[in-house]
């Protein structure tokens, strides 16, 4: 598997010389916060996925039950590997099930 660089890795100014290669970039070192979701809280509605300006909100086919039965097909997950802390997932989020804590 190919070393993730680290943003200590770019040139001044954050330029990426080579279009379609973020994924192999380590975002993680940027943030002081990061969010965490839960998943009772979640209703899945998509906008943390949507407005998240890394695609670090991953939808996976997961299926999940909450306590109160009901299910759902889909579960989000953070990939903290490109979520630079920024905190608009949960901002947006419509029933606070996004949660920014801190990095440790």
């Amino acid at each position: 598997m190919k070393e993730l660089r680290s943003w200590r890795d770019f040139p001044i100014g954050g330029i990426i010389s080579e279009p379609g290669n973020s994924i192999e970039n380590d975002m993680s070192g940027w943030r002081n916060e990061k969010p965490e979701i839960d998943q009772e809280k979640c209703i899945r509605c998509r906008i943390c996925w949507t407005y998240c300006p890394d695609a670090a909100i991953i939808e996976e086919e997961k299926p999940y039950t909450t306590k109160t039965g009901k299910s759902y097909k889909l579960t989000y997950i953070v990939d903290y590997q490109h979520c630079k802390g920024c905190g608009i997932c949960a901002q947006e989020c419509p029933v606070k099930a996004i949660k920014m804590i801190p990095e440790v």
